[in-house]
Order: structure tokens, then C-alpha cells, then sequence
């Protein structure tokens, strides 16, 4: 009878272990930061340029980039993900028939703050910009970050808007930087209208499990040992299986060109992860590595590569 008692604390001992530390798995991975309530209503008066000594030679230009979006004529728009969020972002036209690159920012970041230089290029370029907040993100409702998964999902929505709201006719380009990217790739290897022309990669990770692994090796973690509770957390806490699909994987589905760019001194997600994406990628493609770049910096640092490389590949 002893036995059986020891048995069974030990193991509402482990299941209670297994919960908890796929919760702070889940807390500290999956669920997004408190965000100020007037975000979700407007843009704040602060600028929000992304911290770290990496951007500090960027930051005069971002802050140029945020303030100049800010006084171009755009429009408000909005739409109800497949789960009922609201999400929301902001068209800016170059001109009624110009290709429309819809834009995807970074893991816990925004449009305003990871998109300003993307509408700037758009309009070098010659091509109108939609940037949009992500679940959980900016001005979006949501609190769970799925690396992809379910952004991937919107990502589908945001083109139905496009092609109802806007022109049904649209050219479009898939554009993304960091997990963007990753949401960008993902949405490439599934049934695309005929108007998505191609997609654009920046710093874009090969999957959710690598990209998670290689941080917490980078924290001193065992990744090995603690990445089955990150999964399992995301189960539990989130509703979504983060192992369900992966760029990588996509790239061996895609219909469509992808261009991939990748700074070579990226130290959050390794260039290597864009060329093992360039490799799996089965239709046209192309690989740009910005020399000096690092994570999410391509575009600040060579600015006449990067519109160049990607002018000639929609050409």
C-alpha cells in the first residue's frame, strides 16, 4: 500500500512539474508583452525604434523612416482573422495599378518599428506597401505568438482583403523579415491565388524548433531537454502545434520565386538557416547575402544592393 502511495505522488509530482515548466516555457516564449491600451486604439507619440547597440549606427535613419510614414497618406485598415482577432495594419498606394507587397515584421515587434524602411523601399521601387500587425502584435488583438503558424493563416486573409478591398487584380508580393519571413515562406507552400507573384525572405529561420533551440543554447540552456515542454506549452496554453509546419518545409511546396536576403554577421538567426531554406526552395530562386549585416539590417546596410537584387528578380 506504501508502494502504491510513493507511486502515485511521484507521479502527480511529474505531471505537476511537466505543467509548470511548460507554462513558463509558454510565458516566456508564446505569449506576447503587455502592450499600452492606446496602442491598440493609435499609433503613440513615441517612436519605437528597436534597442541594442547592433542598431545604434540605423537609428537616425529608422526614426527618419517611422516619422516619414507617419506624414505619407495612408489609409487604416483592418480585417477579422480566422479565429475572430482583430487585426489591423496600413495601405500605403503608390499608385492605383503598382505591385503590392504585403509585409510581415519580426517576432515581438510591429509594423511601424520593423516595417517603416520596407514602405520606403516599396516606393523606390515603385510598388505599394501594405504593412500589417501581427496577432498579439501592435494594434492587433491576440496574446499568443505562434512563430508562424497561425500568422501564416492571416497572412492568406490579408491577401483575400487585398483582392476584395483594393484590386482584384493585384500583383502581390510576399514580404517578411524574421519571423515575417518565416510567416511569409509558410504561406508560399500552401494553395496561393494566382495573383501572388513571388515572395521576399529577409533573415527568415528554417523553423520554429530551431530557431527556439539556438536561443536557448545562446542562454546556457539544455534545448534538448527543454524544447518537448516549449512544444507541449504551446499545446496547452496556445491551442496550436508549433511543430505543425515549417518554412523549410514550405520551400519544398512554393509555386511561387522567392528571393532570400540574409545579413553574413546575423547573430540571432544564423545566415546558414537562409541558405538551407535557398536549398529546399523547388522553384525560382535567388540568395543575397549582405556583407557586415546583421539580424534585420540587410536593407540600412546596403541599401543599393538590396533594390537592386530585388528589382531585377520582379523584373
Amino acid at each position: 500500500m506504501l508502494f502504491f502511495k510513493i507511486a502515485l505522488a511521484l507521479i502527480i509530482l511529474a505531471i505537476a512539474v511537466t505543467l509548470i515548466t511548460s507554462y513558463v516555457c509558454f510565458l516566456r516564449i508564446f505569449l506576447a508583452h503587455k502592450r499600452k491600451s492606446k496602442m491598440k486604439r493609435a499609433f503613440s507619440d513615441e517612436i519605437p525604434v528597436i534597442k541594442g547597440k547592433l542598431y545604434d549606427p540605423y537609428r537616425e535613419q529608422m526614426v527618419e523612416w517611422i516619422r516619414a510614414s507617419r506624414a505619407m497618406p495612408h489609409k487604416d485598415v483592418s480585417i477579422i482573422s480566422f479565429d475572430g482577432l482583430v487585426l489591423r495594419g496600413r495601405y500605403f498606394e503608390y499608385s492605383p495599378d503598382a505591385p503590392i507587397e504585403l509585409l510581415m515584421h519580426g517576432y515581438r515587434g510591429s509594423s511601424e518599428r520593423d516595417l517603416s524602411g520596407g514602405v520606403d523601399r516599396c516606393f523606390r521601387l515603385g510598388h505599394s506597401a501594405l504593412i500589417v500587425d501581427h496577432r498579439a502584435s501592435g494594434r492587433s488583438e491576440g496574446k499568443v505568438i505562434s512563430f508562424g503558424i497561425n500568422e501564416s493563416r492571416d497572412c492568406l486573409s490579408w491577401i483575400d482583403f487585398i483582392l476584395s478591398d483594393i484590386n482584384k487584380n493585384a500583383k502581390i508580393i510576399l514580404t517578411g523579415i524574421s519571423m515575417g519571413a518565416a510567416t511569409v515562406m509558410i504561406c508560399a507552400g500552401m494553395d496561393l491565388p494566382k495573383n501572388v507573384i513571388g515572395v521576399l525572405a529577409d533573415c527568415g529561420y528554417t523553423s520554429a524548433a530551431d530557431i527556439i533551440k539556438k536561443v536557448m543554447r545562446d542562454m546556457k540552456l539544455p534545448p534538448n531537454l527543454l524544447y518537448p515542454f516549449a512544444r507541449l506549452g504551446a499545446r496547452l496554453y496556445g491551442g496550436f502545434n508549433v511543430d505543425e509546419t515549417s518554412p523549410i518545409e514550405s520551400m519544398k511546396k512554393s509555386r511561387v520565386p522567392v528571393i532570400f536576403f540574409h545579413g553574413d554577421t546575423d547573430a540571432y538567426v544564423p545566415c546558414y538557416m537562409s541558405e538551407q531554406n535557398y536549398d529546399a526552395c523547388i522553384t525560382r530562386k535567388k540568395l543575397v547575402i549582405i556583407h557586415g549585416a546583421g539580424h534585420g539590417l540587410c536593407y540600412p546596410v546596403d541599401m543599393e544592393k538590396y533594390l537592386k537584387e530585388l528589382g531585377d528578380f520582379f523584373e
